[in-house]
This record gives structure tokens, sequence and C-alpha cells, in this order.
């Protein structure tokens, strides 16, 4: 038998691959003689040491005999055949002892050394990004601790002590390598899974705590201090050393601040650690990606800035040089009037003051005032200010109170800068104000917000236009000073025809500075005669017509630039994409991207992130009336139909590409010519759907304003994979509620019934399960109705987990039965073996195992013919849950493991921590207390970041095997 035709795997239970699978081993001692020679790793192992280890420090006087005898069958093992006496090719008579004759190729721990010693070399070169998926390849090899499931007298053997503190070294060496190279979601799982199984040691979890932050959830990172602080108080009497002050504060300040910390041997002491096993963190410096930054959302501070010193030395003099106490500044506007910069001057202030709040920076456009009428509600802008905050979407509490409670204590006690824009009144943000002193809030709306000057104390700074002066400023800084000196009345009749407003005297520049041949008398002409039409804005105490500005603006576009700036009018959203405008307006990309160039060099429309466009209020206010007043219907109708088809089939085939058994409503073809976003693969799914989810939810509310009911179904439907995957329940509910309502105004039961089933959904995922059941018996009702079989059994299979979540069990089978009865009658492969699943895991929870082998087993199969990952995975764990319970405990690993890495490639967190769980159960069947430990750990780690309810209950079990350790008793944990 050549060399290489066996594998032998170490890291985690033991495994002998030959070349007809895997080989069975022997009894215990000679699996325990096996595992020794493999974390040898082809060095010579004594007889005395091989005696130690089967036997302890009380041996036989037979025993070297017996020895003998084990080496013997061992070699046997390996090499069948292999005559009586004969020495073989694999295990090696040496001088003192026996060596096992293995290299990278056969062994699985030498193969991890070569791949940690070629992410040393990588790094050593500059190469971090090669020498972190070098890391990754090493620590993959990895499928728990060493020899796993051998007995604990021979596992405690410093060998196998030794291997597992190298583990430990190189996850370590691995995560400062991420960090440094920007990629810490490569190293984050074999982070958390060696913190659970070494919850003392400080520098692995000083680095469990950076990557956390780096990788966007601060708030876990901050709440995995506390607990380790609680810990080390609790069991060690000490309080947190430097390693993990460091970190807490890197993770509080969100820069890339050294985080200097003894050497790692400081906190591997105090679980039994070897000194100088990992370097020390001390004087590393992060790149800047390497620790996510505190949130820092202001806009961009225009950097043609002029006028409001008075009002910037009052607040900045207001705000002092000490400790700041719960200040709420308010920049309000005379009358109500837009226009007048009160964003800018807000935005320039916070940048002035941004410095004095290491914490971050957290900015909201409420949209108050907005002419779409789509103003943010305080729920949905909390909700954003958690997501800054690293607050998992799954974690967000119900209900506005508790979320505002979250939002201020993730607040309390740092120092954060909060710009609330375009506030309708203070009711509007007193969801929004932090609750502890050393935070600045400040403000913007049309509305003089007494309720906080009242209530909070606010100090209130009301704008005046810009005078003469800061006018000229405005235009000197715009057009030069030699342009404004040579028609000095010119440019004061500019500047008094634009009553001081600096969005007028922007928009004016603007045409200016791309023609400068033009007089500036001759603009000024122009602009005098020009009349404009939004009378709601006109100031009553001057002469000034904004609409006049604006209309003048629009009349020097190009035509095919004016229409699209009305007909950007009739567009739902906050903010859209130059495929959007292209629907919207029946024109090419490259042809819209090009006139929304030139309405942005105009300053009628912004870029305020690159590739998305958005309106000032006004101007949107502007273009609403253009919209009204030059499209007739024959263009209205059409441009609105061609943005809602576009929006509502991009979403629908992202939807399908993230989950592509979905059983959401069918469309109808896309009309001819119709144009879509281009998306190849999942990812680009997601990022299409994460970037126009706003925008999505405002075509939803607009398709029902506008009479288009169906279509509000439609996209409902073609976002539920998204709401769930996401964790967008609440935002899921309402969306939900009104595809509800519009399917019954349409009287059209299959709709209706959809909608009840996805309200049912996404009550059950919020625990309202009262509530869910309700819906699903009218959904079932509704689809027995209309004959529709397919509709019925995904609503049984509904019932099935409302009825397992009841402790009905047996009722979950006959749901999933009666699914999979209908579903065999109305066809289609993937939801068929989707039942089968389901059957299968019914069975398995009422202790029919073998049933559930059978339908999983049939299920498997097809998922697997059909590539649909997420049934697979789903199967698996099945699957491996009946073999756990069989008694086939080693077949019941391999099977989670492979739910397992799906579930983790796919982003799955509340399914990863439930097979995580169930991973522990079996390797505490097995008797190895320590892996469960650590994949209970790993599990408690993800359910603690969603709130989930099974935190509790598995936190309790953590307790108790820790409670049956220290009584040396080892109760059934399954």
């Amino acid at each position: 038998m050549a060399l290489e035709s066996v594998r032998f795997e170490i890291l985690g239970p033991l495994r002998v691959l030959g070349a007809g699978g895997e080989l069975r081993l022997g009894r215990p001692q000679e699996t325990a003689l096996l595992a020794l020679l493999l974390v040898r790793a082809g060095q010579p192992v004594a007889v005395t040491e091989m005696v130690d280890v089967l036997w302890g420090e009380r041996p036989p006087d037979t025993a070297v005999n017996v020895l003998h005898r084990h080496v013997g069958a061992l070699r046997r093992r390996l090499e069948p055949g292999l005559p009586v006496r004969a020495e073989g090719r694999w295990l090696i008579r040496e001088a003192s002892g026996y060596r096992l004759a293995t290299d990278a190729g056969s062994l699985d721990l030498l193969r991890f050394r070569a791949l940690r010693e070629e992410a040393r070399q990588a790094a050593a070169g500059g190469s971090l990004a090669e020498a972190v998926a070098l890391h990754h390849r090493a620590l993959s090899l990895w499928r728990g601790p060493v020899a796993a499931g051998m007995p604990a007298g021979p596992r405690a053997h410093e060998a196998f002590r030794a291997l597992d503190r190298e583990r430990l070294e190189a996850v370590q060496e691995a995560a400062d390598t991420a960090l440094r190279g920007g990629a810490p979601d490569a190293v984050l799982g074999e982070l958390r899974e060696c913190a659970g199984d070494n919850p003392l040691h400080e520098p692995l979890l000083a680095r469990l705590i950076l990557t956390l932050a780096a990788t966007g959830h601060q708030a876990e990172a901050l709440r995995t201090y506390d607990a380790v602080a609680s810990r080390l108080l609790d069991e060690l009497g000490i309080d947190p050393g430097p390693d993990l002050r460091e970190a807490r504060l890197a993770v509080l300040r969100g820069t890339p601040n050294a985080t200097g910390t003894p050497s790692a041997a400081d906190g591997a002491e105090a679980d039994g650690a070897h000194p100088g096993e990992s370097e020390p963190l001390a004087g590393y410096v992060a790149p800047p990606s390497a620790v996510t930054p505190a949130p820092s959302q202001l806009p961009y501070d225009l950097p043609l800035f002029v006028g409001r010193r008075s009002e910037l030395q009052d607040v900045l003099a207001a705000l002092g040089s000490g400790p700041l106490s719960a200040g709420t500044v308010v920049i309000g506007a005379i009358g109500g009037m837009a226009g007048i910069g009160k964003t800018t001057l807000a935005v320039h202030l916070a940048h002035q003051a941004a410095d004095r709040f290491p914490d971050g920076q957290l900015y909201v456009n409420l949209r108050g005032f907005d002419p779409s009428g789509t103003v943010m509600s305080p729920g949905e802008a909390v909700r954003g200010f958690l997501d800054a905050l690293g607050v998992a979407p799954e974690r967000v509490p119900r209900g506005l109170e508790a979320q505002a409670a979250l939002y201020r204590e993730l607040t309390a006690g740092r120092r954060f800068l909060v710009l609330l824009d375009n506030a309708r009144d203070s009711d509007h943000v007193r969801a929004l104000l932090p609750g502890t002193p050393g935070c600045l809030t400040i403000v913007t709306s049309r509305d003089q917000l007494s309720g906080l000057v009242t209530d909070h104390g606010a100090r209130s700074l009301t704008l005046e236009p810009l005078d003469t002066e800061e006018a000229r400023e405005l235009l000197v800084r715009r057009l030069g000073a030699a342009r404004v000196a040579a028609e000095p009345r010119a440019a004061a009749e500019i500047s008094a025809l634009c009553g001081g407003l600096p969005l007028a005297l922007a928009c004016v520049a603007a045409r200016a500075a791309t023609h400068p041949g033009f007089p500036l008398s001759a603009i000024a002409a122009e602009l005098r005669e020009a009349r404009g039409s939004l009378d709601a804005f006109a100031r009553t105490d001057t002469s000034v017509d904004v609409g006049a500005v604006f209309s003048w603006s629009t009349r020097t576009l190009s035509p095919a630039a004016a229409r699209l700036f009305a007909l950007l009018g009739l567009h739902p959203g906050p903010d859209w994409t130059a495929p959007a405008a292209a629907a919207l307006s029946g024109l090419g990309v490259t042809e819209a991207e090009l006139l929304l160039t030139e309405l942005s060099d105009m300053h009628l429309i912004n870029e305020h992130v690159p590739g998305r466009y958005a309106f000032h209020d006004l101007l949107r206010a502007h273009a609403v009336e253009l919209a009204q007043a030059r499209l007739g219907e024959a263009e209205h109708g059409p441009a609105v139909n061609r943005l809602f088809e576009h929006y509502l089939h991009t979403a629908h085939a992202a939807g399908m590409l993230i989950a592509p058994y979905a059983d959401a409503l069918p469309l109808e073809p896309a009309p001819a010519g119709l144009l879509l976003e281009p998306l190849t693969d999942d990812l680009r799914a997601l990022d299409w759907l994460t970037a126009e989810y706003r925008v999505l939810l405002a075509v939803v509310d607009a398709a029902v304003s506008s009479g288009s009911d169906r279509l509000a179904c439609l996209m409902v439907s073609s976002l539920e994979r998204f709401f769930d995957r996401r964790g967008h329940w609440h935002d899921w509910a309402t969306a939900q509620r009104t595809a509800l309502d519009a399917a019954r105004r349409l009287s059209d039961l299959g709709m209706e019934a959809h909608a009840l089933r996805g309200l049912a959904r996404v009550a059950g995922r919020l625990g309202l399960h009262e509530e869910a059941g309700a819906h699903l018996d009218q959904a079932l009702r509704l689809f027995a109705e209309l004959g529709d079989d397919a509709g019925q059994a995904t609503v049984h299979r509904s019932l099935a987990w409302e009825a397992e979540q009841g402790g009905d069990l047996t009722g979950a089978l006959r749901h999933d039965q009666l699914a999979l009865e209908l579903l065999r009658a109305a066809g289609g492969q993937a939801a068929q073996a989707s039942a089968l699943n389901a059957v299968g895991w019914s069975h398995a929870m009422l202790g029919n195992h073998r049933q559930a082998l059978s339908h999983c087993s049939e299920a498997l199969a097809m998922l697997e013919n059909l590539g649909d990952r997420v049934g697979q995975a789903a199967t698996w764990d099945s699957i491996a849950y009946a073999q756990h319970h069989l008694g086939r405990h080693s077949e019941a690993l391999a099977s989670y493991r492979s739910a397992l890495a799906i579930y983790r490639d796919l982003g799955v967190p509340a399914e990863e921590a439930g097979t995580l769980t169930r991973i522990g159960d079996t390797h505490r069947a097995m008797g190895d207390d320590g892996a469960a430990r650590k994949a209970w750990h790993s599990a408690l780690a993800l359910l603690t970041q969603l709130a989930h309810p099974d935190a509790g209950r598995l936190r309790a079990r953590l307790d108790g095997l820790s409670e049956g350790a220290a009584c040396a008793t080892a109760p059934d944990g399954t």
C-alpha cells in the first residue's frame, strides 16, 4: 500500500481513510496508541511514554508485552495482509520505541503546520490577503479538539494538551493577520469556537472583541467584554488585564489604535496554557479597515461654505471646552422657510465639533416636509441608528419604546454627536435623543421645536437669510472675485432676486459658472423675467419667488435634462440610481447618466453617495409641480409604470437568486424593452436589495396610493425572503399588512391567502404565535376554496412549525404529512424534497429515528440534484439528529458539519446556532464535555447576538455542565 493511499486525521475525532473508505479503528487502547503516534507527527515515541499514555501511573507487569501486541494489531489494520511480525512501511521500529511514517500528504497535523508556515512567509513578504487565506485553510483542517472522543485518561497526556495550545496560538496568529489584512470575517468563526473553549484566556478574548468590532458587531464586542470581566471576577477574583482593556477602548473609540497588551502567556497561564505561545498584541496597529470605525454618518461638509459666523460662534461658545452635558441645539427657520441653509449649517457645525465626540457621529434625514409625503417614522430612524451601532436586525426589540430604550442604553456613558435633519416637530425626534450627558444632538426643522426648548432645554437658533455681504461672498467663492467685482450691481441684483437664500443663490451661481462668458447682468435679467409657481414656499416678507429661481434654472437645461428633472418628481423614494432614472424616462442607462450629471452640475440634484442621487426637498417640490404642469397623462402614467415594473421585476429576480425555490407570487413576463438591473448571483442580488431597500418600501406605499394594489402585493411577496434573511421583521410585518389590505381591495383570494400566510410567518418570527395561527387558519381556508394544493401545503408547513413551537409534536407530524401529500399531487421537486425533510424531522422529534433517516435521505438526494443548498443544510441537520439518537455519533458529527459548513457559507446565524447546539449534544453523548462546552459556547454567542429565546435555555445547560463537571458526574446532555 503506497504511502499516499492512507490519510490520517487527528485534528478532531481520530479517523483513518484508506482507498476503500474509512478504516474501522480497533480497541480503545489501540486507538489511543495510534493517536499518540499521530500527535508526535512522524517523530519517535518511546515505549515508556506509550505505556504511560495507555495505563497511567499503575501499568500492569505485562504492559510492554501487551503494547507489542497492540503495535502488531495496528500494523495489520493499516496494512491488511501483512504477515505476523513483519514490520510494514507505516509503523516503524526505532531504537527506543516506534514512529509512524507520515508526511503532509497523509497527516492533517503536518498539513496544518505547513500551511501555517506558508502563511507566515506570505505575511512577511507583505501578501496579507494570501496569508489570511492560508491561515483559514490551516484552521479549517480542525474538526474539533484534537483526538476528540478518545477516553479522558489518555487525552489528558501532555502531548495532546500541547497540540490544543498550538491550535490556540494559530487562531491568535490568524486573527492578527486577518485584522492587519482587513479580512476579519475569515477568522471570526474560529475565534468564537476557541473562545468558547478558553473562556479565561485574555489575549484570545481580546482578539475576539477586536474582530467582532471589525466585522460590524460593536455591540456584541462590548457585551463580550462585560461577560469576560464578570467571569474573571467571579472565577479568579481579578479585573480584566491590559489586553482586554485596550481592546474595549479600541471598540469604543472606533479607531485603529494600538491595542497594546502583554504577551499571550499572561492570559494563557490562567487556564493552563504555557507561556510564549502567541505573539503579543503590544505595538500592533490595525490598518483603517481592521477595526470597523465608530459610526461616521455625517454628510459631506460643503467646501464652499460661507457666512453664518455669528451663529457658529454662538453655538461653539455654548459648547464650551469642558465636559458636555446632554444638550440639544435646534436650528430652525423663519416662517417655515425652506432653502435657507439649515442642513448646510448643521452639517458644517457638526464637522467643526466632531473631534469632541470620539464614539461617533450619527445622521438621519427624517424627511419631515418631503413633498412626496414619505416622512421617516421615529421607529425607522432609531432602527437605522441601532444598525449603525452594531445591533443585528434580529436583535431589535418590538415597538418604538423598546427600540428607543436600547438606543439610549448603547449611547449611555459614551460621546456621540447626533444630527437629526428635517424633523417635522418635537415629537418626531424625542425617541432619537440620547439619554445621558456627553452627547450633542443637532436638530433642523422648519418648525420652531418649542417642545424641545421647553422640555429638554434645547438652545434655539433661528436663521435669517444671508445679508448682502454674505450673499456676495457666496458668489465670490463660486464665481471668483474678479468676475463679481467687474459687475457689482448685477451681483447685488442677483443676491436680491434670490432673497438671500443660499439654495437659490447656489442654483444661479451654477448657471453662471457653467457659462463663464455670460455677463452677470444678462443672468440677472433672465432671472428678473422668470416666473415660478412654488407659492407654498414663497417668502411673505420679501419679493423673492423661489419658484422663479428654479424655473429659470430648469429653462437653462437641455430639453432632455429638463424632461428628466420633471420625471424625477414622480419617483417616490429618497434617492435613485441611473438605471432607475433610465427606466423612468425610457432612455438608455448611458444617456440617463449624462443627464443626471447635467442636473447635478446645475445643483438641481445631489449625488450624495457615488451612483445615488437625491433632491433637496424644495427642488423635489419644484419637480413635482413641473411633472403635474408639463407631463400629460400619456407620459405620466407610462413613466410611473416603467419605474414600478423596473423595481418589481428586479426585486423578484433578486429574491429568486437568494432563495431559488421560494414560493413567491409569480409575475407576468416583463414588458418588452423594460430595463432591469443586471444581477448575476446571490451576492449581487443581496447588495442590490440592501441598497434599494428604502426605495422598495416607498414603491409599495406609492403603488397603493396610486391604485396599483396588485403591484404592491407582488412587491411584498418578492421581498419576503429578503425580509427574513436580513431579519427586517418589523418592516416585513408593516409591508405584509399593506399587502393584505391591497389584496382585499382587489377581491383577489389568491393574493389575500399569500398575504395571510406571509403575515403569519412574520408573526411567528416575532413570537406572536396566537396571531400566526389565526392568519394560517384563514389562509388555509382560502387556498382550499381556490383548490390550490401547493398553497395549502405551504400553510400546513407553517402550521407544523407553529405546532412544534407549542410542543404538539404529533400535530406537527400530521401537518407535515398533509403538506407532503398535497405537494406530491401538485408536483414540484423542490417543495416535495423540503416537505420530505420536514416529515423526517417530525418523526425524529417523536423518536421514530429510522423513519426519519428514510425520509431525510430521500429528500437529500432530491435537493442535491436541484442544487438547493439551504434545503441540503436543513436535511443534513435532520439526518444528523436521527443518527445521534440511533447511537451513530461519529456519523452524526460528520452530518452536522456538512450542515454547519453550508449555513456559515450562506450566513444564516440562527440555523448555525441550532446546529452547533446539537453538535454539542452529540459530543456530550460521546463523553467529550470539553467539545460539548465549546460548541454550546459558540451557539450561545450567536443566540445572544440574535436575542433569541433559546439563549437562556442554552446558558442553563452550560451552567449545568459546569456543575456536573465540578461534582465529577456525567449526566446525559441530550
